[in-house]
This record gives C-alpha cells, structure tokens and sequence, in this order.
C-alpha cells in the first residue's frame, strides 16, 4: 500500500490546509463559479424554450415545437452518464483541479453552440441538428462538474461543516437562477415580445460567453484537496473502472437519492415559465417568481446543509420526501383551481423550502455514501443517471401530462413519484460511516 510524502511548507496541500477563511471562501468561490455557468445556460434554455422551439423546430403545431424543444433540453441529459464515467474517472486519476478545468472547457464548447447557432429558416435542417450538437456537448461536461464540483468542497470541508460547505455547490446554481430571471426581466421591459422571440433570447446566451474567460481565470489558481494529494500514485483507468462496477448498489441508491432533488429542481426553475405560461399567467409574474424561487432557494440550502452537520443528514432526507409524497397533489391542484401570480408563488416557495431542505442534507450525504476511490466518479454517475432518466425531461414529462390529462395539477404526480424515489433511497443507504 503506497502512502504519500508528507506535504511541505510551501505545498499546495499545507497552504489548503491552512488557509483563512477568506481563501476558504475564496476556494469555493472558484470551484462554484463553473457550476454557475453551467446552470445559466440551463435556465436560459428552459425560460426561453418556446422561442427556441420556434427558432430550430418550427412547426404549425405550437405543442409540438415545445416538445421538440423540451426534448432537445433534455437530450443533453443523456450525455451524463457518459461524461460521469468518462471524466469522473478521468478526475479521480488527475485531480479535482484539472478535472474541473477540463469540464468547463467543454461547458464553454455548448454554450457558444446554441448563442451562435443560425435558425432553422437559414440553414434548414442543420439548425436543429448544430443545437442538438451543443446539448450533447454540454451534457458531456456536465455529467462530471456536478460531481467534481461537490467531491471538492467536501474535501476542503472544515471538520464538522461538511454539510455547509457542499451545499454551495447548489447555492450557486440558484445564483444562477436568479441571474437569468433578472436578465430575462430586464429583456421584457426593454424588448417586445415579437423581438424576444427573434433574436432577444440570444442576448442572455451571450452574456453567459462573455463570463467564460473570467471563471477559467478563477478556477486556473485552484489548488488540489489535501485527501486527493494524500492518496498517492492514483490506480489506473481500469482499476477505477472495476471499483465504481464493484460499488454499483451504492451508485443505485444515489440514483433514487438525487431523482428527488433533479425533478423538484428542473419543476420550480427551469420549467416555471413555461407552466406559468400553461397557466395563462403574465411571463413578467413567472419570471419573478422563478427569481424569488431563486433567493429561497439559496437561503435554505446552505442553512439546511449546515442543520444536517448538527442533527444529521437522513431525519431531514425523510421528513422533505414525505411531505413532498404527502402535499405535492393537492398543492399543485390547489392552484389549477384558481392559476394566480399569488397561489403560482406560494406553491412554488414551499416546493423551494422542501427541494432546498432535502438537497442541502442529500448532496453531501451522497459524497459520504460513495466509496472514495471512486468518488467523483460514482457521484457523478448516480447524479447524472437520476438527471437523464428524470429530472431532465421533467419539463417535457410536465407537459405531456398536463396534455394528456387535460389537468394543469399533473406535474404534482411527477413530484410524488420523485418522492417515492428520495425515501426508498434513503432508507436503503442506512447510516454512512463517514458522516460527520
């Protein structure tokens, strides 16, 4: 068993270690900014999805656009189990930091394809097949920078605060939210809606290109974790391989752990423009809702994350999943009843207390779920799996239930099912030896 050179003064790791917590803060800063990229261009895609449908997927069916373009955001979920092995393992063997750097390298490649891409009356069929491209792309790298993301802030955690720490890795995504709805806001007073949906759904893509060199600025001067460089020599691809097949039960129950968090997640952000828009509702009013959506969420998930480093992570994972199972219908048929700027904001505020409250306590329970060897990798492929099979067609699934059913409270039944999965899950995994 091979056993690392302890770390000098000047070391990376030594400096880590030791940091203020200005560098803490400023180590997380880092690692979250690529995060944020990423669920930007998430958020643009599904506020905008009608506009993109028109732009790539034209058709005389308007429901039929929406779903082409609905699938198309989902497409790029599919790519994440892929870029879960292939670069979680690729992370576990180099390193957090280049695994990161890399991520957001083909993050970027995604994100310039859909700002930039010419519409369908253009170029013709190769549109929807260039924007297809960029999906698939960006579900490559983000099948790892989830992961990658939260393995890292784990592994920096100040003892006993593991739970506050990871939960920044979703805080930042809510940022991200926020970021979007503003600029989505400031494009409604300031454009027409003929004009937004020519060409003023670019300008928020755009400006997500414009962030990109400053976030590879960022995250070039992190430094390695201290439990990666402690490992020594990293084993081979085909030994990391071996160890995440091995260890494929505990990928399971990450699985079923992170549907509940992706379904509620894509319900209460990404698809809220488009239900609001079902509804009959002002896309002004859905969009303020998704920003305070936002802000909840990225109060209660830093402060759920660091209640679970005092009571523990699974009391919370089963109390947010039961009453999920137990308020999710009723809620969601409570406002079908009578659609409303007000009933739409409180039944998605509650869906935010629930989500924020179960994902602060799951994401780093996950970590300490997965082996360590195959951490990165492992959490990544639960994370992506859940993400591909559920969460990422929740926009889609949304739809074609309430079309199928005639019932705006549809989506409801989609969340329970979530729940189903959350609780099942969590009582499976027990209590995890390195809990803190």
């Amino acid at each position: 068993m091979s056993t690392a050179a302890p770390p000098t003064p000047d070391s990376p790791v030594e400096r880590l270690s030791g940091a203020s917590r200005a560098a803490k803060i400023w180590a997380v800063t880092r690692v979250a900014s690529g995060n944020f990229l990423e669920m930007y261009d998430f958020m643009v895609f599904g506020y905008y999805a009608s506009a993109i449908g028109r732009a790539f997927f034209p058709s005389k069916d308007p429901f039929a656009s929406l779903m082409l373009s609905l699938m198309t955001f989902g497409a790029g979920f599919l790519m994440r189990p892929i870029g879960a092995v292939v670069l979680g393992a690729y992370t576990d063997k180099a390193g957090r930091r280049k695994g990161l750097l890399l991520t957001l390298a083909l993050m970027s490649v995604g994100v310039l394809t859909l700002s930039l891409a010419p519409p369908f009356r253009a170029i013709g069929l190769l549109a929807p097949i260039i924007v297809v491209f960029g999906r698939l792309v960006q579900g490559f790298s983000a099948g790892a920078e989830l992961g990658g993301v939260s393995v890292y802030l784990s592994e920096i955690a100040t003892p006993g605060r593991k739970g506050f720490y990871v939960a920044w890795q979703s805080a930042s995504q809510q940022v991200a939210v926020m970021t979007a709805a503003v600029i989505g806001v400031a494009l409604s007073l300031t454009l027409k809606p003929e004009q937004i949906d020519d060409w003023g759904w670019r300008l928020p893509l755009l400006f997500g290109c414009t962030i990109v060199p400053l976030i590879f600025l960022l995250r070039r001067h992190m430094k390695e974790t201290e439990a990666f460089a402690a490992r020594g020599k990293p084993p081979e691809l085909k030994v990391l391989l071996a160890s995440l097949v091995r260890h494929w039960n505990k990928v399971l129950i990450g699985v079923g752990l992170v549907t509940m968090t992706t379904v509620s997640f894509y319900m209460i952000t990404a698809y809220t423009p488009t239900f609001g828009g079902l509804l009959h509702l002002k896309p002004m009013d859905n969009l303020l809702v998704t920003f305070c959506v936002g802000l909840s969420n990225l109060f209660w998930l830093p402060t759920m994350g660091a209640v679970s480093d005092r009571i523990g992570r699974r009391p919370i994972l089963i109390a947010c999943t039961i009453l999920m199972l137990l308020t999710a219908w009723p809620i969601m048929a409570w406002l079908a009843a009578a659609p409303s700027f007000g009933r739409l904001m409180i039944v998605e505020l509650w869906l935010s207390f629930l989500y924020a409250s179960y994902n602060g306590a799951m994401v780093v329970f996950l970590t300490e779920v997965i082996p360590a060897e195959v951490r990165a990798s492992g959490f990544s492929l639960a994370y992506s799996l859940a993400t591909a099979l559920f969460g990422g067609f929740t926009a889609a699934i949304s739809t074609w239930l309430i079309h199928e059913t005639h019932s705006n409270a549809a989506p409801g039944w989609w969340l329970s099912f979530a729940a189903v999965c959350g609780l099942s899950a969590t009582l499976a995994a027990g209590r995890p030896k390195e809990e803190d």
